[in-house]
């Protein structure tokens, strides 16, 4: 699908209307500042080639891609190898969880100012019981397609982009709050923004949004209001996800996500389409989360919306 150009020229026009508005009096529209750089659109094809990649992962490695196991940390050394190749300083943080060690991959955007640092991240871990192509390949595959992006772009933003890929999170957090809680005091302030993307592909999708902080919120519904898409306040995930370590430490937050076990009302499938009284995810912690266990088009919105949130704050 090809809706962003016409996402984000929608979404820009409504906030140049926005902006036109002064004192109650119309400005002249041509006096009205031009957007330096656009977000590119985020290719689904793309995004779908690096699910193709995790679920082979997982095939290989006893169908799953869990703290501790081989199909993560193979996981971890090609989202690696990518972004090293399109380059980006990365590092590879280890720790110990249940007695098995886990990694983050931390990946910095060379420029930009590092007293500003707008970080997008989700955990790329699965439970053990199956591959986890939707939870949470599909946030870590955008996540990753958005940062090849950036190079492809050569995009120069005024503040700093770092990407971050999270180890254990179905154990409790584990990564993230590593993360967080080894930061100086210093280095948690400069984070102006932390964007957390876990299942925003869900076979029954849902478009939720974090209410966390309204700047980040504003902007992720700009994007969905400019391509005619409702959203909803997301609560399912409420401090179940990577951002709650961010939260706490009182880094700004926001993210994306398309519902997991909680079933579908018949009022959301008159806004969004879908199947009433049906799980966002049916397959959510299942050996059925695989690559077929994704809805194409709520993977290329989340994934544009994504792109959309960290040239719009990073700018």
């Amino acid at each position: 699908m090809k809706l962003s150009v016409s996402a984000r020229a929608a979404a820009a026009a409504a906030v140049a209307t926005t902006m036109l508005l002064t004192g109650g009096a119309v400005a002249d529209a041509a006096s009205a500042p031009a957007r330096p750089v656009a977000a590119p659109d985020i290719p689904l094809a793309g995004v779908k080639a690096h699910l193709t990649q995790l679920q082979s992962i997982a095939t290989a490695n006893g169908g799953n891609r869990a703290h501790g196991r081989a199909g993560y940390k193979a996981s971890l050394d090609y989202v690696k190898a990518k972004l090293d190749a399109a380059g980006y300083t990365t590092t590879v943080q280890q720790f110990t969880s249940s007695g098995r060690t886990g990694y983050n991959l931390v990946a910095d955007w060379p420029g930009g100012d590092t007293s500003q640092v707008v970080m997008a991240g989700s955990h790329l871990d699965s439970v053990t019981s199956g591959p986890g192509i939707n939870d949470n390949g599909s946030g870590s595959a955008a996540v990753l397609e958005a940062a090849l992006a950036v190079s492809r772009a050569q995009y120069k933003p005024t503040k700093h982009l770092r990407f971050a890929w999270w180890g254990a999170e179905e154990l409790g957090l584990v990564g993230s709050r590593y993360y967080v809680n080894r930061l100086a005091t210093g280095d948690r302030s400069r984070i102006s923004a932390y964007l957390n993307f876990d299942m925003i592909g869900s076979a029954n999708p849902g478009y939720f949004v974090y209410d966390d902080d309204p700047a980040i919120e504003k902007t992720f519904k700009e994007y969905f209001s400019g391509i005619g898409v409702p959203t909803e306040i997301e609560t399912e995930g409420d401090g179940r996800s990577d951002h709650a370590p961010f939260k706490s430490a009182g880094v700004p937050v926001g993210g994306l996500f398309t519902g997991a076990s909680r079933t579908k009302t018949a009022a959301q499938v008159a806004k969004w389409g879908g199947t009433a009284g049906q799980a966002f995810d049916r397959c959510y912690h299942s050996s059925c989360d695989t690559t077929a266990n994704i809805n194409d088009t709520a993977l290329d919105r989340n994934s544009d919306a994504l792109a959309y949130a960290v040239w719009e704050l990073s700018e």
